[in-house]
């Protein structure tokens, strides 16, 4: 006989851990589980394990709101925040309902069953690393009345590798950040990273307190910011205030302060600009070419600002140990990077920091009554479902701001829909499309490469509520507890089966 679930969650990372949680502490009779395709608990936070991995945003906001962030870290390292992941998990019972190395692949409404019938590929117990895409494995089936994806937005088994003339004829190692050796010492090596984003930046001054010399690598420039690596708020607040309550009035301030810094940004480019511009610049050596490498071309936030903790890598790149180049690569010989500008940098190591690949709902295919559903041709009921497609929710963070913010107000979000459902005794709802969405975009609404390789895959977003992601964390937490247009979801009773 087939299992059946009130709830399957999909996804054991940051989103997925905090859905379970809240499913639990709010509806503890729920029957539900978590699919995690992994070996184990943490998501992004246990894939990558390049030097220097953390959180570009500070954990009081990327913590979750239930369960206080204990480190005094406001920018934290990769390994504190896959532990606090994985400890909400053993605290909150979570962890007893994941099912590791477990994929769904597809996903099948019957509206005749008002329910979703999963195909789930279990992996062979002999594999290791990330599962790639057409492995095999055990199949089995189970069906659930709500599916809730937390699978984030990108693969998980190859990164973006784009086409560079000459990469095979390097002599030296290449990496690509989510797959990092762990056996690759730093010291004493030339590393060259290519690349500009939040990763390289990143990379650059923790490889150089490793003892090498890192070269971050771009063909234009990104915003850079220093920010206290801790919150002095914080500090003084620890011991005089109750932990819970502290922990509030930090997470506050840093919400408020969000979203100040983003309609500043937006409303005022220039002044932003110079703000960036001039901090970069009284970091960095009289000498340095800020012009050149530290100011963009595009607006603040068109694309996400690269938050540098304590100004580690302005330190790195004014002690010497590491340095920016802003040029195209004209090709990669064995001894390293020959520059369109004839210049070349030697090295030992490359790092290709050149992006991520997008995959909506982790790849599962989605139908509806034997109706394929193409997430990219869907519009999103306040970012966290489909149109026309029944008992279905996913999450998406914000771009400019923690993505565990909105994670949070969508766990929220669906807990208050799937109680509203039992109380109306309708437990069936679809978001239903109108003709006044306005033009569309696509959901995540950011002019980064990644962003761009994968708009096909993006649900869309219109120009208005409730089918658009404000990017305002306390706009929309008004907005999940009102629905704008009432009929924009359709509850149902259970179907009858004949």
């Amino acid at each position: 006989m087939t299992e059946h679930l009130d709830v399957v969650i999909v996804g054991a990372g940051l989103s997925g851990v905090g859905a379970a949680a809240t499913l639990a502490r709010r509806m503890p009779g729920s029957r539900f589980a978590v699919l995690e395709s992994r070996d184990v608990i943490g998501g992004t936070w246990d894939l990558f394990r390049y030097p220097g991995v953390r959180s570009d945003s500070d954990m009081y906001t990327l913590g979750y709101a239930a369960r206080p962030w204990p480190g005094e870290k406001a920018i934290a390292d990769g390994d504190d925040i896959r532990e606090y992941v994985r400890r909400t998990a053993e605290e909150t019972g979570v962890r007893d309902r994941v099912r590791f190395r477990t994929r769904v692949v597809a996903a099948s409404w019957r509206s005749d069953r008002s329910r979703w019938e999963l195909t789930l590929l279990h992996r062979d117990p002999a594999a290791t690393g990330e599962w790639r895409e057409g492995e095999a494995g055990t199949t089995s089936t189970i069906t659930c009345s709500f599916l809730f994806g937390c699978t984030g937005y990108y693969r998980y088994d190859e990164g973006y590798s784009p086409e560079i003339p000459g990469l095979g004829d390097f002599a030296g190692t290449v990496v690509h950040p989510q797959h990092w050796p762990a056996d690759l010492d730093p010291a004493g090596k030339r590393f060259v990273i290519i690349g500009s984003g939040a990763t390289a930046v990143t990379l650059v001054p923790a490889l150089a307190k490793r003892g090498a010399h890192a070269v971050m690598l771009q063909r234009s420039p990104t915003y850079v910011a220093a920010v206290p690596s801790r919150d002095r708020l914080a500090l003084r607040l620890k011991g005089r205030l109750p932990a819970s309550l502290a922990y509030r009035i930090v997470r506050t301030k840093h919400i408020l302060g969000s979203i100040v810094l983003y309609q500043y940004a937006r409303r005022r480019p220039a002044a932003m600009k110079a703000v960036l511009r001039n901090a970069a610049k009284a970091k960095l050596p009289a000498s340095f070419d800020v012009d050149t490498h530290f100011a963009p071309r595009y607006d603040p936030w068109d694309q996400r600002l690269c938050a540098v903790p304590g100004g580690d890598l302005f330190r790195a790149i004014t002690a010497g140990d590491a340095d920016v180049v802003t040029d195209r690569i004209e090709r990669i010989d064995e001894r390293g990077v020959r520059l369109a500008s004839g210049g070349r940098l030697d090295a030992d190591v490359l790092v290709t920091a050149t992006g991520l690949n997008v995959l909506v709902l982790g790849g599962i295919r989605l139908d509806v009554d034997g109706r394929p559903v193409d997430p990219g041709r869907t519009m999103a009921y306040k970012g966290f479902m489909l149109a026309g497609v029944p008992n279905l929710a996913y999450t998406i963070g914000y771009t400019n701001s923690s993505w565990t913010l909105r994670a949070d107000l969508v766990a929220n979000g669906v807990v208050d829909l799937l109680q509203r459902m039992r109380r109306r005794g309708t437990p069936v709802v679809t978001p239903q499309a109108s003709e006044d969405t306005g033009p569309t975009a696509p959901v995540i609404d950011l002019a980064a490469g990644y962003i761009r390789r994968g708009l096909a895959q993006l649900p869309r977003q219109g120009a208005r509520s409730p089918w658009k992601v404000h990017q305002n964390y306390l706009r929309e937490l008004l907005l999940f507890r009102i629905d704008p247009r009432r009929r924009a979801l359709r509850f149902e009773p259970a179907a009858r089966r004949a």
